[in-house]
């Protein structure tokens, strides 16, 4: 039957996506069986194409054939689908703040990528999007950081969340491309993201450079 389950859940990533991340890491918590099909986003073969209208990773693909796409739809179907280790919290009012908290996170993400991608653009690259995503980054993350100068995780919970889990991405997505310079900026911070590596899901999931 695991054999079965494993042929059937499907997920579509690319394992430098901070997002394909996010749910590489949920699958791994939740031990679910499943096959990952990394896409090459310079070439992306037409059969992913049918199934992600967008284009994007991550995809993922149940056993019932049920599609979805967009990282944050995904975490939260697997939460509901299988629910153990959960990541949302169940009470209303602090499951909206957890998605309060992934979403800044991934808005962290979003401006990450795009500043990266204006490197290659070099003197080319407009200085209004540079300072614009510059100042939404730098504006964001003392935010987390104070947010956890006395919490041992984004909630203030015990365990960690989807919030923990969208930030560490996002996080690991800026030292994989631009540089680690906020770790020595944002004390708190670093000290999450270490301890947070400690973990066999983030270890095993940090993105490597792919060979030329």
């Amino acid at each position: 039957m695991s054999e079965n389950k494993s042929m059937n859940r499907t997920l579509y990533y690319h394992q430098q996506s901070n997002f394909s991340r996010k749910i590489r890491i949920f699958l791994i918590e939740k031990n679910l069986d499943c096959e990952f099909l990394e896409i090459n986003l310079a070439n992306k073969p037409p059969e992913f194409l049918e199934i992600s209208p967008i284009g994007q990773v991550p995809v993922f693909v149940d056993q019932d054939g049920t599609v979805i796409w967009d990282s944050t739809l995904i975490a939260e179907y697997l939460d509901e689908t299988y629910p153990q280790p959960s990541f949302y919290p169940s009470a209303p009012h602090i499951r909206l703040e957890c998605r309060k908290w992934e979403q800044l996170a991934d808005t962290l993400g979003d401006n990450i990528i795009s500043l990266w991608v204006l490197d290659f653009m070099g003197d080319l690259a407009p200085a209004y999007y540079r300072k614009k995503y510059e100042t939404l980054i730098n504006r964001l993350l003392p935010i987390f950081d104070g947010q956890l100068r006395s919490a041992k995780y984004l909630l203030e919970g015990e365990t960690w969340t989807a919030a923990d889990v969208a930030a560490l991405c996002s996080l690991g997505y800026y030292s994989f491309r631009l540089n680690e310079d906020w770790l020595l900026q944002y004390p708190y911070l670093r000290d999450w993201f270490n301890r947070l590596h400690e973990r066999e899901s983030v270890k095993s999931t940090i993105p490597k450079k792919i060979p030329t």
